[in-house]
């Protein structure tokens, strides 16, 4: 281990549930890294993703943004494409578009499309499902609004889906934010956890939550406080 994150790991007590203000300050104070690091969520859900009906996959737009600037593509023609373009979109297209991704290019972090270019998208399956770049109308990158998602996308909207484990993996923003702005984050993507909650999930639904920093250790936060919280 390194000296940083052995001091880091020293700070946090492994033991002990964090509340929201807590942990939000001690993870911005914790700075491993020498660039701004990332803050994570692992929420670990009492659900169980090999039933369809308790998969959760969606999206939510953070009030903070991520810190991070996305490049956004967007499959779509005539006025969805001006639309787009007019948005900020990194790059609009249709066959050209796919033909260029077919090529092996792949610099963008995600991709939108109106619902009638999803039959020739389609043929991308291969190349952006296992990226998780294929648009899908659950985390709404597959709409005609295309103007919106563009914005939202650019602003800080953050995709997400329980994986095997029932965990659910996501950015809230970055160390520079501070406590407050990270907080605010944090609990709207709580909410939106608790929102999506499927009828068919039984027993305890907020297992873990842990949040860190790139690099850094993990910081368990109070499990009853957050459900006290979302159910407000």
């Amino acid at each position: 281990m390194g000296k940083k994150f052995e001091a880091a790991r020293q700070a946090v007590d492994s033991a002990k549930r964090y509340t929201l203000d807590e942990g939000c300050k001690l993870v911005s104070e914790l700075k491993v890294t020498k660039f701004d690091a990332t803050v994570d969520v692992a929420a670990r859900l009492g659900v169980n993703p090999k039933h369809a009906d308790q998969m959760i996959r969606s999206s939510c737009p953070l009030p903070h943004g991520t810190g991070k600037t996305l490049r956004v593509v967007v499959f779509a023609k005539g006025e969805r494409a001006s639309e787009a373009t007019a948005a900020g979109a990194d790059l609009v297209g249709a066959e050209d578009l796919v033909e260029k991704i077919q090529g092996g290019w792949l610099d963008f972090d995600s991709a939108i499309a109106t619902p009638d270019m999803m039959g020739l998208v389609g043929r991308l399956g291969r190349v952006l499902g296992p990226r998780n770049l294929m648009p899908n109308p659950k985390v709404g990158t597959v709409t005609m609004d295309v103007a919106r998602a563009v914005r939202e996308l650019k602003a800080g909207r953050i995709e997400f889906r329980t994986e095997k484990t029932g965990i659910v993996h996501a950015p809230i923003g970055k160390i520079s934010f501070g406590p407050e702005k990270l907080r605010t984050n944090l609990v709207t993507l709580l909410e939106q956890l608790q929102r999506l909650k499927p009828q068919t999930a039984k027993g305890k639904y907020w297992k873990s939550v842990t949040i860190s920093s790139t690099m850094g250790p993990g910081i368990h936060l109070d499990t009853n406080e957050i459900l006290a919280l979302v159910e407000a």
